[in-house]
């Protein structure tokens, strides 16, 4: 029996689905990376790609010698008392991660939902 319904992955990170007795439970979706794993409303999952855009907007290490490996990012996460200290690499990757979820989500609710009528 799979216990998971895997929704993205890359290097850094998974998103899936939790399956329980036949069930897929889509309220809420994991997102597992750097060994910390958050268990997410859609919603929360979208407020924290809109977070990650912006630090990402707001920091670049053009010039810079470390080369998108120190630990220099602060990232706030949707959970107030969480923060993560990340790298540039690192927030390009959960960059990556969300925005595939959430993608995929969409597309699949698309496909399920919109597209039978």
């Amino acid at each position: 029996m799979k216990e998971i319904e895997q929704i993205y992955f890359n290097d850094f990170g998974v998103s899936f689905y939790w399956r329980k007795n036949d069930t897929l439970l889509t309220d809420r979706i994991q997102v597992i990376f750097k060994e910390t794993g958050f268990y997410f409303t859609r919603e929360e999952v979208q407020h924290f790609a809109c977070i990650v855009n912006e630090m990402y907007d707001r920091n670049h290490c053009d010039g810079c010698s470390f080369r998108n490996k120190c630990h220099r990012f602060l990232l706030k996460t949707p959970v107030s008392e969480i923060d993560l200290a990340v790298s540039a690499q690192e927030l390009i990757d959960i960059k990556d991660l969300l925005e595939g979820t959430l993608f995929t989500v969409n597309l699949n609710e698309y496909i399920n939902n919109v597209c039978r009528n």
